[in-house]
Order: structure tokens, then sequence, then C-alpha cells
């Protein structure tokens, strides 16, 4: 059985292997400067959360995933482009251990960020990701993220960092 819960200060080593072995896959799709950069903003993000609500899903067998939920106004820094204050809580870093994939971990992580969101009064949620990340841009479509184009920023040349936003319902 999966939990999800808040991050403790204990989990910070287990969040950033699984995120970094989530994200892994990647290097390959990316030129080895951008995905030394990447690397290095995960860690730097993880480094310090900052604001955002730093949740996890584990089991008997340990840490599972992880994702950031940044509030609304909430300053992102964005490496190479200017810093942005949000308008709507943000996701970010959704990460799944590659050998917890396929068990409904990402949906759990991303449903718990819908229900705070919505809890805190937020009428929408937005995200951003790649096409390199085909499998969670499905998730994000089944959930009812639209396309956001207003919201795409690109931090590298080769890679356009797609953003995405999910309407709430008033509560």
């Amino acid at each position: 059985m999966t939990a999800i819960r808040d991050a403790r200060p204990g989990d910070r080593p287990a969040i950033l292997a699984v995120t970094l072995a989530a994200y892994e896959q990647y290097a390959d799709t990316l030129t080895p400067a951008s995905w030394t950069m990447y690397r290095r903003n995960i860690q730097a993000t993880l480094a310090d959360v900052g604001p955002a609500a730093q949740i996890v899903a584990e089991d008997e067998g340990g840490l599972l995933g992880a994702v950031l939920l940044f509030p609304a106004g909430a300053v992102m820094e964005n490496p190479g482009i200017a810093s942005v204050a949000l308008e709507c809580p943000e996701v970010r870093l959704l990460a799944v251990a590659p050998t917890a994939r396929g068990k409904g971990v990402a949906r759990a992580l991303m449903d718990e960020c819908l229900r705070r969101a919505q809890a805190a009064g937020a009428s929408a949620v937005t995200l951003h990701t790649a096409d390199m990340m085909a499998v969670a841009m499905r998730l994000y479509e089944r959930m009812g993220f639209a396309r956001a184009p207003e919201l795409d920023l690109r931090p590298a040349p080769e890679i356009l960092a797609k953003g995405y936003k999910r309407m709430l319902p008033r509560s």
C-alpha cells in the first residue's frame, strides 16, 4: 500500500536519489552541457525547496516518488531567464523511482497536489514538461491538464518547457 505524506528532513537523501534516478533517462536526449545544467538545477531545487510543499510516496520498501507543489505567489527562479511570480500553485519535479513505475505512484502524488491546491482555494494548477517526457505528458492530459502556451519557457536552446494548466472546481 502506497502512503502519501509530507517529506521529513531525513527523507532528503532518498528524495534526491529517486529524483535523479527518475530523470536520468533524459540524459541521452539532451546535450551533455544541457544535461549537466538540468541535473544541477534539480540538485539546487531539492537542496532548498523554499515555500514548496514537498510530498512523498512510500511503502514498506521505502520512498517510491516525490513531488514539489509551489504555492501561488512563489517566485520561481528559472536559469537563463527572468524569475516569475506564480499566479497559481505549480507542480515541479514529479519523480517516480524506475522500479515503481506503472503502479499509480505518479497519479497518487498528482492527486495530492490537486487536493492541496483546491483546499488552498486555488482556481488552477500549472506545471511544465517537455516532449522528451511523453509518459508524463499523457498522464497530465488524462488528468485534465491542457496546454497553456503562454506559460512556455525555454531554459536551454534545445529545451522547450511546455506549460500546462488544469482548472479546479470551486470548493
